[in-house]
């Protein structure tokens, strides 16, 4: 995919904070910075394009411009901080309650980060198995301040405590498709069972994590859901890139390969492993099973299209209608939404977009049944 100046010189400043590498911006001419912020802002990786500009030696941006800058980045890595404290103290609390809890992406994933705080932070997802899962409900909901359960099938309830919004998870299925799920499912059974974790020591608390092989896993397949239901972010994909590039000494290939192959994800994985070796800057022997095949090139560029055009998790969507429309109108124009994305990523995995179609507007209709 051809890009502009403008965007040349954000990716170029992604990939300097990604991977702590020097760059020379002079190359790319005449830049407007104001555009760079706004690509920064868009795809949630203010802190990402600020750490590549401490890696800029030829080139500086307007004062007032890098003073904004300095100063949302200040900002994300205040709010990071207090996050920080808040979630110590909610799994502290957690722990004591005999409550077997793991933190999964988010500020777990933050942590393979050259500058942890510095990455653009959103909710807190809390991962339990069904009984945990359970026991969390019932202790957390006195001190929530809305709560919001998913069908029992898809184990998801959003709580707002003290004002951070908290996400527990008793399963990371996608619902995608049965093989896809049947797969996430063994590996949370495999993370929970054979206690198959990691630990992030926070604010003096030992905050359980799932370890790289089974991680991998629950952050690729978190992000594919997006790409097919809203939009996919550059954030989510710097994160998967971070993840495997932290454990590229460690990790079990030859599981990914199997369990990418039962799940019937080979296709996608190739090709994310294309973009982010192609626009990312990901070394190429760092990427498990990268191929250097035309196709997954191609895919990459019409993935790579798709999450500039949608934003940061399908941030330049237009959804005021979910609040304005009702009944008919409402059905109509979220079959048109869900029939153009799977139209848009048809060229991309034709088999997949079809599978998914039909699973969300069967979901739609079950949901006014």
């Amino acid at each position: 995919m051809e890009l502009n100046k403008n965007q040349e010189s954000f990716f170029a400043l992604v990939r300097a904070g990604l991977w702590e590498q020097n760059v020379r911006l002079s190359q790319y001419g005449k830049i407007d910075f104001a555009e760079v912020c706004r690509l920064a802002e868009e795809q949630s990786v203010v802190g990402l394009v600020a750490a590549g500009l401490e890696h800029v030696a030829d080139v500086k941006m307007p004062q007032m411009m890098a003073l904004q800058l300095a100063g949302q980045t200040m900002q994300i890595e205040q709010r990071n901080k207090e996050m920080n404290l808040f979630i110590a103290d909610l799994i502290a609390k957690m722990q004591n309650a005999d409550i077997y809890v793991l933190l999964v992406k988010g500020q777990g994933v933050a942590q393979c980060y050259e500058k942890p705080l510095w990455r653009s932070s959103g909710d807190i997802d809390l991962f339990l198995d069904s009984k945990n899962y359970v026991k969390a409900q019932k202790f957390l909901s006195p001190n929530s301040q809305n709560k919001e359960e998913s069908p029992n099938d898809i184990m998801h309830t959003e709580m707002t405590i003290n004002g951070w919004i908290v996400e527990l998870h008793g399963t990371m299925r996608t619902q995608l498709g049965h093989k896809i799920d049947i797969v996430v499912d063994k590996v949370q059974e495999n993370t929970f069972t054979g206690h198959r974790v990691r630990t992030w020591r926070n604010e003096r608390v030992d905050v359980m994590l799932p370890c790289p092989d089974d991680d991998i896993v629950f952050v690729f397949t978190h992000f594919l859901q997006h790409l097919f239901i809203g939009g996919c972010g550059l954030r989510q994909i710097c994160d998967w890139c971070r993840l495997l590039w932290t454990y590229r000494g460690t990790l079990d290939v030859a599981l990914l390969e199997k369990r990418l192959k039962k799940a019937e994800l080979m296709s996608e994985w190739k090709a994310f492993g294309a973009l982010a070796v192609i626009y990312l800057g990901m070394p190429e022997e760092t990427m498990p099973l990268y191929s250097s095949a035309k196709k997954w090139h191609r895919k990459a560029d019409k993935i790579f299209h798709s999450i500039l055009m949608m934003g940061n998790m399908g941030h330049n969507r237009d959804m005021s209608y979910r609040q304005t429309d009702s009944g008919v109108l409402r059905k109509l124009k979220t079959f048109h939404i869900i029939t153009k994305d799977a139209c848009r990523l048809a060229a991309i995995f034709p088999m997949d977009s079809v599978r998914v179609w039909w699973i969300l507007n069967v979901r739609e209709i079950k949901k006014h049944v």
